[in-house]
């Protein structure tokens, strides 16, 4: 119906189309808060973990304007005894952050436009379809009049949520304005209760915090750190490998080697989706998951020398594993004040993978290992020390 409001199942139905592993019964996690106080999710994972995809087939469970019977029918969520009480029941609301970023970029204007992009493309997107329900003076006004004149509340599905707090790097009016929005629909006693039936983010990031506290503290956060029940929904399983191998005629214990290793709970790994997904199709491992820009960043943030971060990334990079603290960590791109810090943003970026009972990071995978012997090349100084440790290259 519209780009952001009620955009329909159409992008799912593209993913469905291809390779596509179950991961619906997420859904059932959601629809088990609607209608409680624990309705709002920001569940954070690195890029490439299949982030978008779920974002997408959200849309499509949710979204009233289109009819997806024939998208979930026989997958995971149908067997929930909410499936049908839920299925496309709701306007939605759909935004992805980076999108807009990149329109007022392309258009040169400065980032602090992009939050009233936000509100003008939703607020704009009723108009056109719903003109009856715009006659207050704001959005959040309309989306009143909407959700109470047509009895159906809106699910907000907000991928990329913290690209703008990336973004944003030490222009703190930037992103103060931006969660100043999300509070307007997620944290207002007069709004949220009345519009709002769930709301799901995702982004790389957990929720930036405010003066130590969470800025939207009433969402659930399920980060990397503390993925909880969602832990096997964003990212592979052992299972969904194995059967991908089996299917590709893969070797599972290679794909294990190159692209598993994340330590969400004591029983199970998580594979990077998207790095095992272009293995199978190419049939060889490799380097998919790395880009120049992204290891750039990396080698900026090794040159911060707090504490001997140098020599605690040699040691990594030889095999250790370094006991982190996370619980400093501001969940932003700038605000540094030890190596701790900078470690648990590496964590998040999928870096390091981190084991919740010892409180130990460690390189997780082959592929993430070749990032870091790129950027060594590029860092002689930690190369030196790595010498001191041990052989660059693994037996």
């Amino acid at each position: 119906m519209g780009i952001y409001l009620n955009p329909g199942n159409v992008e799912f139905q593209k993913i469905i189309n291809g390779e596509y592993i179950d991961k619906t019964g997420i859904i059932a996690l959601i629809n088990s808060t609607i209608g409680t106080t624990r309705k709002l999710f920001c569940i954070s994972r690195p890029r490439a973990f299949g982030k978008s995809v779920t974002a997408n087939m959200l849309c499509a469970y949710y979204d009233c304007s289109c009819d997806s019977h024939k998208l979930f029918d026989g997958k995971e969520i149908a067997s929930s005894d909410k499936y049908l009480k839920h299925l496309n029941s709701y306007n939605v609301i759909s935004l992805d952050i980076t999108k807009f970023i990149s329109k007022v970029k392309s258009n040169g204007v400065s980032l602090e436009t992009v939050t009233n992009e936000i509100v003008k493309a939703v607020h704009d997107d009723i108009k056109v379809a719903f003109p009856e329900y715009a006659t207050g003076d704001s959005l959040n006004e309309d989306l009143i009049h909407f959700a109470e004149g047509t009895g159906r509340k809106f699910v907000f599905i907000i991928d990329e949520w913290d690209a703008l707090i990336r973004e944003a790097k030490g222009k703190r009016n930037i992103y103060s304005n931006y969660l100043n929005l999300l509070r307007s629909w997620f944290k207002n006693n007069n709004f949220t209760s009345r519009v709002v039936a769930a709301a799901y983010m995702t982004g790389i990031l957990p929720i930036k915090k405010d003066d130590s506290q969470s800025a939207i503290s009433n969402f659930t956060e399920n980060s990397i750190l503390a993925p909880d029940k969602f832990a096997g929904y964003v990212g592979f399983t052992e299972k969904d490998v194995k059967n991908l191998c089996n299917k590709y005629d893969m070797s599972y214990e290679e794909v294990k080697k190159w692209y598993g290793g994340y330590i969400f709970n004591q029983t199970e790994e998580i594979y990077n989706p998207y790095s095992v997904m272009c293995a199978m199709k190419n049939m060889k491992m490799g380097l998919y998951w790395g880009r120049a820009s992204e290891t750039e960043n990396l080698l900026r943030y090794m040159n911060f020398d707090f504490d001997g971060l140098q020599e605690i990334i040699a040691r990594l990079i030889s095999g250790e594993k370094i006991e982190v603290e996370t619980d400093s960590f501001e969940n932003d791109f700038e605000s540094f004040r030890s190596r701790d810090d900078v470690l648990t943003l590496l964590i998040h970026l999928g870096y390091l993978t981190w084991d919740d009972e010892t409180k130990m990071a460690h390189i997780p995978n082959e592929e993430v290992y070749d990032e870091f012997k790129i950027m060594m090349k590029r860092q002689k100084s930690i190369a030196a020390i790595v010498g001191d440790y041990s052989e660059l290259d693994r037996a």
